[in-house]
C-alpha cells in the first residue's frame, strides 16, 4: 500500500474545506492588480502600487476599490468598479487554475470532504470563472461577497458551516491573504495560508495558521497528511 492509499484510511480532521478563489486556486493576482491600476488611471486617480492593489484582493469589489482610491467620492466608486470590470473581462479568458489544483480537489473529493469556496468575487464573476475552468459541480457550496458579508466578516464561513451542519473545529479555511486568515479567526475555524498569491507571507505570522504552503504541491501534501 502506497502513502496515498494509506492516507485514505486516516480519520478526517476536517469535514469542510473552504477555499478562497483568486490567488489560492485561480492564478489571477497579477491580472487583478493590473486592472485595478488601469481603472484608477481611467478616472485620473493616483495609481496604487502593486503591493497596495494586491492587498485588497479578497475583499468585496466595492470595499476593495474604496480602499485603493480613498480620495474618490463614495458615489463614484461604482464608476471605478465599471472600469475595473471592463479591463478584467477583456482578459479573463487568459486565466487558469494553478497547476495541480484539479488533482488536489479530486484527491479531497475522493476522501469525501465537503468542498466550498468563499470569495470576494461577485456571483456572476465566480460562476464565469468556474465555467472557464470546468469546475461546475466540484464544489458542494460557494459564497460570494455580493450575496453575504465581505471578508473578513465571519458570515461567509458561518453560512457554509450551517449549510452542512459542520462545527468550526471541523472546518478549514485556505487562502492567500490576511483577509482569509482573519475570516477564519472571526469564524473560529482553522486556517492554512498559501504564499504564492496576493499577500506577502511575512504577514501570515500574525495569524494562528496551521501551515503555510509555498506551492499547490506542498498544500496537497499537507492536506493528505493532516486534513
Amino acid at each position: 500500500m502506497d502513502s496515498s492509499d494509506a492516507s485514505s484510511f486516516r480519520p478526517r480532521q476536517f469535514d469542510l474545506i473552504v477555499f478562497d478563489w483568486d490567488g489560492t486556486l485561480y492564478d489571477s493576482t497579477a491580472l487583478i492588480v493590473r486592472c485595478i491600476q488601469a481603472a484608477c488611471a481611467d478616472l485620473q486617480l493616483p495609481i496604487p502600487s502593486r503591493v497596495d492593489a494586491a492587498y485588497v484582493i479578497g475583499l468585496g469589489l466595492h470595499d476593495a476599490l474604496a480602499h485603493v482610491a480613498p480620495t474618490l467620492p463614495k458615489e463614484r466608486v461604482p464608476e471605478l468598479g465599471m472600469r475595473y470590470r471592463h479591463h478584467y473581462f477583456q482578459r479573463s479568458h487568459e486565466l487558469s487554475l494553478f497547476e495541480g489544483s484539479l488533482d488536489l480537489l479530486s484527491a479531497l473529493k475522493s476522501r469525501h470532504h465537503w468542498l466550498a469556496v468563499a470569495t470576494g468575487k461577485t456571483r456572476a464573476g465566480l460562476n464565469e470563472a468556474l465555467e472557464n475552468v470546468a469546475l461546475r459541480g466540484v464544489f458542494d457550496a460557494t459564497r460570494t461577497a455580493d450575496e453575504t458579508q465581505s471578508k473578513p466578516h465571519p458570515l461567509m464561513l458561518q453560512e457554509l458551516m450551517a449549510e452542512f451542519g459542520i462545527s468550526p473545529e471541523r472546518t478549514l479555511m485556505i487562502g492567500d491573504t490576511t483577509h482569509d486568515l482573519q475570516l477564519a479567526v472571526n469564524a473560529g475555524t482553522h486556517s492554512v495560508a498559501v504564499s504564492y498569491g496576493a499577500h506577502e507571507p511575512a504577514a501570515f505570522a500574525n495569524y494562528p495558521t496551521r501551515f503555510v504552503a509555498h506551492s499547490v504541491a506542498e498544500l496537497r501534501q499537507w492536506l493528505t497528511q493532516h486534513a
